[in-house]
């Protein structure tokens, strides 16, 4: 099986694909010193948790914004003797229409493959992570940039850690903007507040990117990705065509299955083989 692992701020997902499936997916606390030991052992026993191992691994595709983790990975997979595609703005199958195309987060990327290949373009991507990344995807699939915002969990912890007095509130959205005490208060500006700014975020995104391709505004697709894209907060944001928490593990299977040469990935696009030959085969200890 391939196993797809992407490494956040926050948090590391892995997650095990078969075929075209994400048959287990997993999530852990990204540990920034982090050893090649430690990581095997993490990933090991995250994979036992639905009953695999990383024995059952033939390869690895990896997306990481946290380098120091990366290159733990890296001396992982060369031990274990682990082909390794490590996913960067030079590999990426598809036209990166950025300033400076190295210093995109990789993981913006594979968001931007992933939504072209499973739900068409043009469209938006909102990953709510660490950060709440709306990153934008051409009609031919090129990646055209986007924006960066705080995360909701991120603005939260700010608020509480700089006040005196401000408590840490559960995210629960309130029914009425006007909170009757602190909590209530705290709830109304953090969750209607970011609610506000997600779908204003969305409306003015939406607008520029249809004006651009030439696209009436209502064929643009908007998928919700990340960790709290599972929430009950954002599954009610209204004209969102598509919520998938695992959109970053699907891509990062597309990109292996591309760089592979898989002759029915990416066809209607234009984009097969284009990544071909990037997948490096570390060591054969193991084979």
């Amino acid at each position: 099986m391939l196993l797809a692992i992407d490494i956040g701020n926050s948090n590391l997902t892995a997650g095990l694909i078969h075929g075209e499936a994400v048959v287990a997916s997993r999530r852990a606390a990204t540990r920034l010193s982090a050893t090649a030991d430690e990581l095997e052992m993490l990933i090991d026993d995250l994979l036992r948790l639905d009953g695999g191992s990383l024995s059952d691994v033939t390869g690895i595709s990896l997306a990481s914004v946290v380098p120091d983790v990366a290159r733990s990975m890296e001396a992982m997979a060369e031990r274990r003797g682990l082909q390794l595609l490590t996913a960067t703005a030079a590999i990426m199958p598809m036209p990166v229409r950025a300033d400076r195309p190295a210093e995109v987060g990789v993981d913006r990327l594979i968001n931007a493959l992933g939504v072209a290949k499973l739900y068409g373009t043009p469209a938006i991507v909102v990953d709510f992570g660490t950060a709440t990344k709306f990153d934008c995807v051409a009609r031919d699939g090129g990646f055209v940039g986007g924006a960066i915002a705080p995360g909701l969990r991120l603005g939260m912890e700010a608020l509480a850690a700089r006040t005196a007095k401000l408590p840490r509130v559960d995210l629960a959205e309130p029914k009425k903007a006007i909170g009757g005490d602190t909590v209530a208060a705290l709830q109304s500006g953090i969750m209607l507040g970011y609610r506000a700014m997600t779908l204003g975020m969305i409306d003015r995104i939406r607008l520029e990117l249809a004006r651009t391709q030439k696209a009436d505004a209502s064929s643009i697709q908007v998928v919700l990705t990340g960790g709290l894209s599972q929430t009950e907060w954002a599954r009610s944001l209204p004209g969102v065509d598509a919520v998938d928490p695992e959109l970053t593990l699907k891509g990062l299977a597309i990109l292996w299955a591309m760089a592979s040469g898989a002759p029915d990935v990416g066809a209607e696009t234009g984009w097969v083989g284009s990544a071909a030959g990037s997948i490096h085969v570390i060591s054969e200890a193991n084979e």
